[in-house]
């Protein structure tokens, strides 16, 4: 960590506003490496000074971090998998070694694409998963057939599935632009996983050349595959699945398969979701 200003050590560790702080280090009642600082703007090496208050050492939180990764079809949401099969922690290998406490917030199926977030903060993943949080998550799939209103109407409403009603979810069937959108993010079904693939995006594509259909999901719930098991449950099975956003976050132009560090405004909306 590179040196910073004395009064905003004092103010990361929770001493004081940085103001306060200020008024701390005029009172001479800092020390760093035993001596006295009283001089306003005097920095300090994070890492290795032993920094003071009236004679309480006094030290940064750890560090955390997350990232927001873009996993492609294929992958399990594992750190490691004893079948050998590919993990999303392998595509995060260079952020893992960095920081080895990183780990998945939640879950995406195998044949499912999209944002998955990694993070070291363990008040945060759990937030952000509570059922009392109730965290949005954005999902675009690409089903057979068109549903109707009436088929939209009981996945807004809810659907009985084999564990329980579902929560009322935003639905939406997309067309024109929205659905061009759609397209290009999730694709036709050519890079699908599973049953998709077994087909070769055939299958798929015709889906789509007979009647198949776009459509929006936003949950506030997460169970196992429950985008697929609603759509199912209402005769509209899933060629492709994709996870738009989570929260407020969403993947923007992040490429497949790669990922990168939240910025702190990011943190913080969703440190506040979690809270």
């Amino acid at each position: 960590m590179a040196e910073m200003r004395l009064q905003k050590f004092l103010a990361r560790a929770g001493v004081a506003s940085r103001r306060h702080a200020e008024e701390i280090i005029a009172a001479s009642r800092v020390t760093v490496n035993g001596a006295v600082v009283a001089e306003m703007g005097a920095k300090v090496d994070a890492d290795a000074a032993v920094v003071a208050v009236d004679g309480n050492v006094v030290r940064l939180p750890e560090e955390t971090v997350t990232f927001m990764l873009h996993k492609p079809a294929g992958y399990v949401t594992t750190m490691s998998d004893p079948a050998g099969r590919p993990t999303a922690a392998a595509l995060m290998a260079d952020e893992i070694a960095a920081h080895p406490a990183l780990f998945p917030v939640g879950r995406l199926d195998a044949d499912t694409t999209g944002l998955l977030l990694f993070t070291t903060d363990g008040a945060l993943g759990h937030g952000l998963l509570h059922p009392r949080r109730h965290v949005t998550k954005t999902y675009l799939a690409l089903v057979e057939g068109v549903p109707a209103e009436d088929a939209v109407e009981r996945l807004r409403r809810g659907v009985r599935l084999d564990d329980g009603m579902t929560q009322p979810a935003g639905v939406r069937v997309l067309a024109g632009d929205e659905a061009a959108r759609a397209a290009q993010l999730i694709g036709r079904g050519e890079g699908a996983s599973g049953h998709g693939a077994r087909h070769g995006g055939k299958r798929a594509r015709s889906v789509l050349e007979g009647g198949g259909a776009y459509v929006e999901v936003q949950l506030r719930e997460g169970r196992k595959r429950q985008v697929r098991r609603m759509l199912q449950a209402v005769g509209h099975p899933v060629i492709a699945l994709h996870r738009e956003a989570f929260g407020p976050l969403s993947l923007g132009g992040l490429p497949r398969g790669t990922a990168r560090a939240l910025t702190e405004e990011e943190v913080a909306a969703l440190t506040a979701l979690a809270s």
